[in-house]
């Protein structure tokens, strides 16, 4: 299965503090890989540089076979990022902003129209899409900006934290929505503090604490190697 995303000698300073020490990892086609770690830990630093928002200090990061640094609108144009603390603008419609966000990535009528379908169908939110943002619970906004991160199948879906501070039915809701679209060939880098979250989401998992990857692998290889019943108690051996 090839490489999408290639991510090596990774390296992010803010002035003398080095939050990323020259971390690697890989996602294959279809495949939904999760950074793990504690609040700091440099997640969404490394969502933010691949999402090309921040640039890199030292490493080397191809996508789709092309260069972030030198070729960063090609980067943009297939991939998707959705923010921890993203939000909606809260007086349009949930249909309305749908169709806003649409126009960025679709100037023809027909294919607007396509990617809104799709986006209602992720959202799944009913008539609730004719009222405005600001009537929505954080479940439904969430799920509203989820669709607006998939309503145009990227090749690479970057997530940060995309079930925080969602209920059990939200975060089942949204869980299953992510894997769907990685079933069709969607990959997806997200992040998460929430280890038994992603032990049930995540194709591979890459354990960050302090801007250095400690371990990787699938949720049974790492339980195994340490032996564990969970991640959580993966990581705190990792951690040694």
């Amino acid at each position: 299965m090839p490489a999408v995303l290639q991510v090596q000698g990774l390296k992010k300073f803010y002035g003398s503090f080095e939050a990323l020490k020259g971390i690697d990892f890989q996602v294959q086609e279809g495949e939904i890989f999760a950074l793990i770690g504690p609040n700091g830990a440099g997640k969404t630093t490394t969502l933010r540089i691949v999402s090309t928002l921040l640039a890199p200090s030292a490493g080397k990061i191809e996508f789709l076979g092309f260069d972030l640094k030198k070729n960063p609108e090609r980067i943009r144009e297939h991939i998707s990022y959705l923010p921890e603390e993203a939000g909606a603008y809260r007086n349009l419609k949930g249909m309305d902003y749908l169709r806003f966000m649409a126009n960025f990535y679709a100037p023809l009528a027909a294919d607007r129209d396509r990617i809104l379908e799709r986006a209602e169908a992720i959202a799944d939110l009913g008539g609730r899409l004719k009222e405005k943002v600001g009537t929505y619970s954080k479940g439904m906004v969430r799920k509203l900006l989820l669709a607006r991160a998939l309503m145009t199948k990227p090749a690479l879906a970057v997530l940060d934290e995309p079930t925080s501070g969602l209920d059990v039915i939200n975060s089942l809701e949204v869980r299953e929505i992510i894997k769907k679209f990685a079933r069709e060939g969607i990959s997806v880098l997200l992040s998460s503090h929430n280890m038994l979250e992603i032990e049930f989401l995540s194709d591979r998992v890459a354990l960050i604490d302090r801007g250095s990857i400690l371990d990787a692998g699938t949720s049974d290889e790492l339980k195994a190697k340490y032996r564990a019943a969970n991640l959580e108690i993966v990581f705190r051996s990792a951690l040694g």
